[in-house]
Order: structure tokens, then sequence, then C-alpha cells
């Protein structure tokens, strides 16, 4: 059995108020053997030293030593590499040193023969050391029988320790907490991994990687006062009315996870000088506990200060804008030489730029889907035919790319698309087929360019991705705006099998709704609506997730608002003629004039007609 991660934290809390004398150097110096009252060569520093790399290594990737002991700063337990000979060696020798024998400057160490006392008289008035809490710390990985009970833990500490019967009585508590056993041990050790969402991690950590957005809040900007988006780990949808802040939340959505605004910068709207406004985000890494941080606009500059010390980095993001341009950004290029092309290459590239490529940084989608097609046996053109197929319209049948064919006027090879009425350049294909098209081609491009600059950098490709898309309806058929979504959503899989995908999309399309009820998981994604209220507060909630089924009663749920899935004619006549059937009564010149207004506006097979007829009949209207 090991301890549980939560039981080497409360340990770790439980010793906050203990000297790091005590708890570094006593047990160092106990274990080493240094002797009472016998001079000897006893290299404290190595000893110590030694120490601390065996029991307070907590982090195997950083060269900094946790201490659970106090400390000036009660946040910061972490202590460089080298305090054994500098920390720690002023306390030897300055604060401490009575409890030693020991020539000025000498190698020469022993206990003094009242170290006792001195070192008790030291402990904080009437507090000694947690005997229990310091061996758990100690005692990390240590593996206890199945019979261990509470008490085994300060018995074996006191024995490997060599501690005295003096020492535990003028120094340690060696009454043990009462909680059961079963909330102190589990079957598994307890690693760095279980225990880094629960400490604070060393100043030498690399920033987890493959982030994702877990929480944005924008304040004194855009259209609300205030917003607070905390996305689903897969599938986040934005519904809401137009000019209400869909666009706005991706952009903002895009800045938190890189740093950088995809398009125009964000600023105050007019009005709000000097006033508080910021951005606060949270990335999630694999590893790495979700940390806030909140960027204030900078009213000197007006700028938004580049943040810093992010301990996520963002894993691969591709975002398709309302505009038709794309952003990507990949964390492997970023580790990059700076001198490098792919360190300095655009992260934004507009609808032409996709297609005819940008020297230096894209080649774009005609030439790489002739080169790749070159090589049928290239991974990049499997991933593009897969994913072309699986993002097929239904009425169109599976995209397959054709033989490449020259047009007049340009000196390329252009690629086709079979139909099955023929082959058609991609260039002369629909606005809708091209976007399809055009976010396939980003996709698989975006992977296997960071397949490239991930073997550069010798580092592991990302396990996660974020995909952002904005309007995703524009330009396809209703046909394809039923089954766009779900198809998305399987890309990731498509791509690399161990790659999972965070999906934010916005949207004002009954029929991707309607969709998404096919993939929609509560246990992993959420529903938020933009709305505007009646104090003409733009609000944004998250809603339950209700399937409605057919498209019409989207049309008409919370998330569309309609009162009438017709007209605005139709839905007006219909009020009309509601109202006077609240009423119970009317002229027939009235129900005449609102029963035109039916036959106008509504279909002849509108459900609302029998309701309708049957009233009008009793005041003589029919037909």
């Amino acid at each position: 059995m090991y301890f549980t991660p939560k039981q080497i934290v409360q340990s770790i809390q439980a010793l906050a108020g203990v000297h790091s004398f005590h708890g570094i150097t006593f047990v160092a110096c106990k274990i080493a053997g240094l002797p009472v009252g016998k001079e000897t060569v006893f290299p404290l520093d190595a000893h110590t030293d030694s120490f601390l790399k065996q029991h307070h290594r907590l982090d195997p990737g950083s060269d900094w030593f946790f201490q659970p002991f106090k400390s000036a700063d009660r946040e910061k337990k972490w202590v460089r590499p080298d305090y054994s000979a500098k920390g720690l060696q002023s306390v030897n020798t300055r604060s401490f040193l009575g409890a030693f024998i020991h020539p000025h400057n000498s190698r020469i160490w022993s206990w003094a023969e009242d170290y006792v006392s001195f070192l008790a008289s030291k402990l904080p008035k009437g507090q000694r050391i947690p005997a229990f809490d310091l061996a758990v710390w100690l005692y990390r990985e240590r593996d206890w029988p199945e019979d261990a009970v509470l008490d085994d833990v300060v018995t074996t500490f006191v024995q490997d320790y060599s501690i005295t019967s003096s020492e535990l009585a003028s120094l340690f508590d060696p009454v043990v907490p009462l909680e059961r056993i079963e909330e102190v041990f589990q079957d598994d050790v307890s690693t760095w991994e279980d225990l880094r969402e629960l400490l604070p991690a060393p100043p030498d950590a690399r920033p987890d990687e493959g982030g994702t957005l877990s929480y944005l809040a924008t304040k004194g900007l855009g259209p609300a006062h205030e917003f607070i988006l905390q996305p689903a780990d897969r599938l986040s949808l934005i519904t809401g009315d137009n000019g209400l802040g869909k666009s706005f939340l991706l952009e903002a959505a895009w800045w938190a996870l890189t740093g950088t605004w995809a398009g125009r910068p964000s600023y105050p709207n007019p009005g709000r000088k000097n006033s508080d406004v910021a951005i606060a985000f949270a990335i999630s890494g694999e590893k790495a506990k979700a940390t806030k941080k909140t960027i204030a606009f900078d009213w000197k500059t007006l700028s938004w200060p580049m943040p810093k010390e992010r301990p996520t980095i963002a894993g691969l993001i591709v975002y398709a804008r309302v505009d038709g341009s794309f952003a990507v950004w990949d964390p492997a290029r970023q580790s990059l030489p700076s001198n490098h092309s792919l360190k300095e290459g655009k992260t934004v590239f507009s609808s032409k730029e996709v297609w005819d490529g940008l020297p230096g940084r894209i080649e774009g989608l005609v030439r790489d889907w002739v080169r790749w097609q070159s090589n049928p046996q290239g991974e990049q053109f499997k991933s593009f035919e897969l994913v072309l197929a699986k993002l097929s319209p239904p009425d169109l049948g599976r995209l397959r790319p054709g033989p490449t064919v020259r047009i007049p006027d340009d000196p390329r090879d252009i690629p086709t698309l079979i139909h099955p009425y023929g082959e058609t350049p991609i260039v002369y294909a629909s606005a809708g087929v091209r976007r399809i098209v055009t976010l396939a081609y980003l996709i698989v491009w975006a992977w296997h360019e960071h397949l490239i600059a991930a073997d550069m950098a010798q580092a592991a490709p990302q396990r996660r991705m974020v995909v952002l898309v904005d309007e995703l309806e524009a330009h396809l058929h209703p046909k394809w705006q039923r089954s766009f979504l779900p198809a998305l959503m399987e890309l990731s899989g498509l791509l690399a099998p161990t790659l999972k995908a965070q999906y934010i999309v916005a949207t004002h399309s009954p029929l991707v709704m309607a969709s998404s009820e096919s993939v929609f998981d509560a246990t992993t994604d959420k529903l938020f609506h933009l709305d505007l209220e009646v104090s003409q507060e733009v609000s944004l909630k998250e809603v339950e997730y209700v399937a409605f089924g057919d498209v019409s009663s989207w049309l008409t749920s919370p998330v569309f608002e309609l009162r009438h899935a017709r007209s605005n004619e139709g839905e007006s006549a219909i009020e009309a003629a509601k109202s006077i059937q609240l009423k119970g009564t009317g002229t027939a010149s009235e129900i005449r004039a609102v029963h035109e207004r039916l036959k106008l506006h509504i279909a002849s097979d509108d459900r609302f007609w029998p309701r309708w007829v049957a009233f009008a009949e009793r005041f003589g209207v029919a037909d």
C-alpha cells in the first residue's frame, strides 16, 4: 500500500510551520549518523544535498527541490538546486550553529552535548514536529504491508532515523491522526502527475501542452458589459441573434488560446475610456491544473499586453472565421529557432492565400493538392481523401479527387472533384463545396505541418486540438447543414487515433442544431445562448440542451425564439386570428379580413386551418 495524494498534501500542509533545519538538516544528519560530542570530518553540505535529491525532488523533470516547511513566502515552496550550499548552509552555520560542534571554516562537525535542548528551544512555542506527517513526506514512495496501521508509520520513522527517546520526547509529536486507514493508503504509488494538480509547479517547469479553453471572461468589451464562457470539454454550441457577440466570443477565444488576434484587435467601446477593461481565461492542459489569468487593457499604449508565464500552452488550433479567412496555431512551431521560416510563419490566411498560397508560408490548396496527389501513398493525400469523404454533402455523394486539368489563363495544374455529372475543376466548385474543401485542406495541412514541426523540434505530436468555427452553416445547402457538424466532429479520429478535439461552434441554423441531436452528450458538451434582455443588456447563458426533433420545433424553441416557423406575414395573420378567437367574438367583416390574410400568407395544409375554420364558420365565414 502507498500513501494517497490527499494524505501527502495534508501532511505537507501540517509541516508548514516546521523550520527547514528540523525537517531537512536534522533528519539528514540523523540518517548519516552524525555523532554526539565526537568531532569528525563530516561534509554537511554534501549530506544535505544528497538528502534533498533523494526526498525533495518531487518533479522528476525539475532541478528545483520542493520543501514543505516554513518559508518567508508561504506560496513559494520550491528552492533552488544549490539550496544546500547557500540557503541551508547559512541556516546551519548561523541560526542553528549552537546545535553543533563546528570549528570555523572547517569540515569538522558533530552534535553538541546539549543539541536536543537547543533544537527544542527553536521550536514554535507549544508546537513540536508532527512525526506522522514528516514520515508521510519521507516515505511517499514506500510500499507498506497490507496489515500496516498508522502507528507503524511513526515506529518505522523512529527506527530508520535512529530517533532517540530524548529527541522523540523533546522534538516530536508522536500522536497519529484518527482518520480511517482506507483514506490514508491506496494500491498505487502517488507520482508527481497525481500531485501536480494539488501543488504549485516548480519555477523551471515547462508549460503543459495540449491545452484547451476551459474559461473565458470579458469585461467592458464587446456588446456586453461582461461575458463569462466556460466551454465544454468536447463540443460548445453558441447561438443567438446577429450582433450579440458570437463572432466576438470566438475572436476572444482565439486570443486567449494564442496570445494573438486573428484579425483586428478588440478594443473597448467608446464611452468606456479608462474603465476596467480586461479578458480573463484559463487553459486546461493534459496534466496541469487550469489557472485563471487576467489581462487588463493597457490604456497608455491602447493595446493588449502579451500574456506571460502561461502554465499551459494551447494545442493545435484551426479557426474558420466568418469572413472566409482561416487562422492556424501550432505550438510545435513556437519552439523552433526564431530565425526558422516556420517560426516566422503567418498564422492567419485570407481565403485567397489558402487557395493560391503565400510564398514562404503556405503552398496553398491548389499546389498542395496536386503535390499530395502525385504521391498517393503519402499520408497527406490519404488523410485528405478521408476528410473529404467524411465531409461530403448528401446530395452530391462522396467528394473524390479526380485527375488534374489545365484551364485557360492559369499556368497551374488544377485539381478536380468527381461529381455524378462529371469532373469539375475545384476553382469552379460552388461556394459551399469550396468552403468545405478549404476547411478539409486546412485541417489536414495544419496537422501534417505540425507533425513536421514537432519532428524538427524533437517533440511529441500534440494529442489535443481546438477547432473554432464561426457560422458553421455558411454557404451550405440545408441537406449539408444537417450532416456537417457530426462529420466535423469525427475528423480528429481520422487524423490520429489518439487525437482529441475541442469544438467551439457558433451557429444560427436550426438545421445545424437538429443535426447536433445525434452527437450531443450532456457529459462532454454544452449549449450557450446569447440574448438581448428587456433591460437592453446582452447576456450569455448556458441553457439546458433539449432535443426538439423537428426543425420547425427548433425555430420556435428558446434557442431561436420565433413565435411561429412561418413568414413574418404569416405569423402576423395567425396572431390576429388567435386574438379574435381569444375574445370569442367579432364582426363578420373582421373575421373575413383575417380569413383573407390567412389564405394569402399561410399554406393550405397549415395545421392552424382546422382550428380557424371551425371558428370562422360559426360567424358565416367560409370558402
